[in-house]
C-alpha cells in the first residue's frame, strides 16, 4: 500500500508548539557545534555562527524538507580548512579571504545547478564512497582535535605522519587539558542518552562554572576567545584571477560533497514520512544559504544528518522549527555571547569529537561486505583520506566514484531478446531459455545507455551477434530503451553500425527510441537511414512493423530506403 502523500506545512502556517519546542532544543545543539566547526576550519568562531543563521533562515525560506537543518558541517569545515591551507601559505588574512571566496563560489555553483535543473548530481558520489570518506575524515578530525587539546602542533595532513607528530611530542602533552576534554566527552555521550537534553549547552555551562572557580590558565588551558559578530556590509573578496580559478575547482568538489550528504539527509526523512522531494528547489536553498554565508564571511553550510535527525526527534512539523531555533540563537547571541567566548577550548574540542563520532560506526560498512558489493571502493575511500589528507582524499574519493560509474557503464553488454511464448513480451533468451527468436529477425538491446565510453564496444558486440546469425536473418532490431539521449561519439558509432549492417544486405530498425535520441539521429542525416527506421515503438510493435515492411518474399529490398 502506498504511503499517503501529505504536503508539508507552508512557511506561512501558524507557528506550532512542536516547532517552537524543537527550535528550543535545536538551539542548544547547534550553537556549540557552530563555534566548534569554525575551529575545524581554522577560522574565527563567528564564522560558524554566521553560517548557522544563514543556513537556518535561507533554507526556511527556499527549502522543501520539513526536517532538514542547514548549518556548518564537519566535513565541509575540514575541506575548507585543507583547501585554504594549501593556498594561503600560512597567511591568516589570506586564508580568511580565500575561505570567503570558496564559500561564495560554492553558493554560486549551487545556484547554477538549480538553474540547470540537475538535482541528480548527488548520484555522482556513491554511498560507499561517501561513507568511506566520512569515516576517514572523522579519524583525521579527531586526531587534529586531540593534538590541539594537548598542545602538539601538527605539520602534516596524512594520518601516518600526524601520528608520528603526536607521538614525537608526547613528552610535552598537556594532560590537564586532555583530562578536561575526556570528562566533557564522557558527559556528552552520557547526556546524549537522554532525549531532548541539550548536552552541548550543559557541558559548556559546566565548563564555564569550572572556569569561574578554577584558574584554568595556570594549567595551560585556553579559552575560545572573543566572538566578534559586528554586522558589516556584505562584500566580495579581491583575489587574483588564478586564485579564483583554483577556488572554482575546489568549490565544485565542495558542492558535490555538501549536496551528497544534504540530499541524503533530506531524502531519508522525506521517505520516512511520505513527503515529496524537490531536489532542484533544495539546490536553490543551499545556494542561497552558502551565498549569504559567504557574503558575511561564514562557513559553507549543508543539511547534516545529525542535526536533521535531532530536529525530527524533537518533534518538528515544519521548516518553522529552524526559524524558532534562529530566533532563540539571536537572543543568545545578543545576551550570552561573551559567556560562550569564555568556554574552555578542550570542551569545544570535545563537542567536535562527539559530533563526528557517529560516522565511526563500522556497522554501516557491514552490508557491503555481506552483499559482496563495493567493498574495495569503500576501503579505497577510507584509505584515500587517511593517506592523502582531507582535500586530496576528497578529490580522490570523487574520482573513485566517477571511475566506478564509467566502469559500470563501459562494461555493459548486449542482450539478445526473444518472444516469451505467444505473449507480447520480449525477454532475454539467455535468462529465459523458453523465449524463442522471431523468424528472419535478430533483436538486440544494450543493457545500459550508450555514450562515448561504451558505444563502440557495445556496437562491436552487437556486430558479433549479427555475424553469428544465419543468412536467413534479414532484419536487425536495435532497442535503445536505456538511452535517453545520444552524444556525438555515439551518433558516429551508430552511423558506422548502420553502414556495417547494410553492407551485409540486412535492414536495421530502431525501437524504443526516446524523443531526444530520435531527434539527434534525424539531424545526423545518416545516408540511407530514413525517419521510418527511427521508431519509438515497443519491440513487439517494431516486429510487426518489420514484418509489414519486409515481407518474406520481399528479399533484401530496402523498403525503408525506398520510402525515404
Amino acid at each position: 500500500m502506498a504511503l499517503p502523500q501529505t504536503a508539508p506545512p507552508s512557511l506561512t502556517a501558524r507557528l506550532a508548539w512542536p516547532d517552537l519546542l524543537a527550535g528550543l532544543s535545536l538551539a542548544g545543539l547547534l550553537l556549540p557545534e557552530a563555534v566548534a566547526y569554525a575551529s575545524i576550519a581554522n577560522l574565527p568562531p563567528q564564522a560558524g555562527v554566521i553560517a548557522l543563521f544563514s543556513g537556518l533562515l535561507c533554507y526556511a525560506l527556499f527549502g522543501t524538507s520539513r526536517f532538514a537543518i542547514v548549518a556548518a558541517t564537519s566535513s565541509s569545515a575540514a575541506v575548507l580548512a585543507a583547501a585554504t591551507a594549501s593556498m594561503a601559505s600560512g597567511n591568516p588574512g589570506l586564508r580568511l579571504t580565500l575561505a570567503i571566496g570558496l564559500v561564495l563560489l560554492t553558493g554560486m555553483f549551487f545556484l547554477l545547478a538549480a538553474a540547470a535543473r540537475i538535482g541528480s548530481i548527488s548520484d555522482f558520489i556513491s554511498k560507499p564512497v561517501l561513507r568511506g570518506f566520512a569515516f576517514g575524515l572523522a579519524i583525521i578530525i579527531i586526531l587534529k582535535q586531540f593534538a590541539s587539546v594537548v598542545g602538539a602542533p601538527l605539520h602534516h595532513t596524512d594520518v601516518v605522519r600526524i601520528l608520528i607528530d603526536l607521538l614525537g611530542q608526547s613528552g610535552t602533552w598537556n594532560w590537564a587539558a586532555a583530562t578536561v576534554a575526556a570528562v566533557a566527552l564522557g558527559l556528552l555521550f552520557l547526556f546524549a542518552r537522554i532525549p531532548h537534553l541539550p548536552g552541548g549547552v550543559l557541558v559548556i555551562g559546566l565548563g564555564l562554572a569550572a572556569g569561574h572557580w578554577i584558574d584554568l590558565s595556570q594549567y595551560g588551558i585556553g579559552l575560545v576567545g572573543n566572538i566578534d559578530l559586528q554586522l558589516t556590509a556584505p562584500s566580495v573578496p579581491t583575489l587574483a584571477y588564478v586564485q579564483w580559478l583554483r577556488l572554482a575547482e575546489l568549490s565544485v568538489a565542495m558542492v558535490l560533497i555538501l549536496y551528497a550528504e544534504s540530499y541524503g539527509s533530506i531524502r531519508t526523512f522525506a521517505m520516512k514520512h511520505g513527503d515529496p522531494v524537490t531536489p532542484n528547489r533544495d539546490l536553490l536553498a543551499l545556494g542561497a544559504a552558502n551565498l549569504v554565508s559567504g557574503l558575511f564571511a561564514g562557513l559553507p553550510v549543508g543539511a547534516g544528518f545529525s542535526a536533521t535527525s535531532a530536529n525530527e526527534s524533537a518533534g518538528a512539523v515544519s521548516r518553522l522549527a529552524g526559524c524558532a531555533a534562529a530566533l532563540l540563537l539571536l537572543v543568545i547571541v545578543l545576551t550570552l555571547l561573551p559567556l560562550v567566548a569564555r568556554t574552555p577550548a578542550p570542551i569545544l574540542a570535545a563537542v567536535v569529537i562527539h559530533a563526528v563520532s557517529h560516522t565511526l560506526r563500522l556497522a554501516a560498512f557491514r552490508p557491503y561486505f555481506e552483499w559482496h558489493r563495493d567493498r574495495l571502493t569503500l576501503i579505497l575511500a577510507v584509505v584515500a583520506v587517511l593517506a592523502l589528507g582531507v582535500l586530496d582524499g576528497l578529490l580522490a574519493a570523487i574520482a573513485v566514484s566517477l571511475l566506478m560509474l564509467l566502469r559500470r557503464l563501459s562494461e555493459s553488454s548486449v542482450t539478445v531478446l526473444g518472444r516469451l511464448g505467444d505473449s507480447h513480451d520480449f525477454v532475454s533468451r539467455a535468462t529465459y531459455p523458453s523465449a524463442h527468436p522471431v523468424e528472419r529477425m535478430l533483436i538486440l538491446r544494450p543493457d545500459t545507455a550508450l555514450f562515448f565510453a561504451n558505444a563502440e564496444r557495445i556496437l562491436t558486440q552487437a556486430q558479433n551477434y549479427i555475424s553469428l546469425a544465419g543468412a536467413g536473418t534479414q532484419v536487425i532490431i536495435l532497442s535503445l530503451e536505456e538511452s535517453p539521449d545520444l552524444d556525438g561519439s555515439t551518433v558516429e558509432a551508430l552511423a558506422g553500425f548502420y553502414r556495417a549492417v547494410r553492407a551485409q544486405h540486412r535492414q536495421l530498425l530502431f525501437a524504443r527510441l526516446k524523443i531526444p535520441a530520435q531527434q539527434v539521429l534525424l539531424r545526423a542525416g545518416i545516408e540511407g537511414l530514413s525517419a521510418a527506421a527511427l521508431s519509438d515503438l515497443s519491440v513487439d510493435d517494431a516486429v510487426l512493423a518489420a514484418q509489414r515492411l519486409y515481407p518474406q518474399n520481399g528479399g533484401n529490398k530496402s523498403a525503408l530506403t525506398a520510402r525515404a
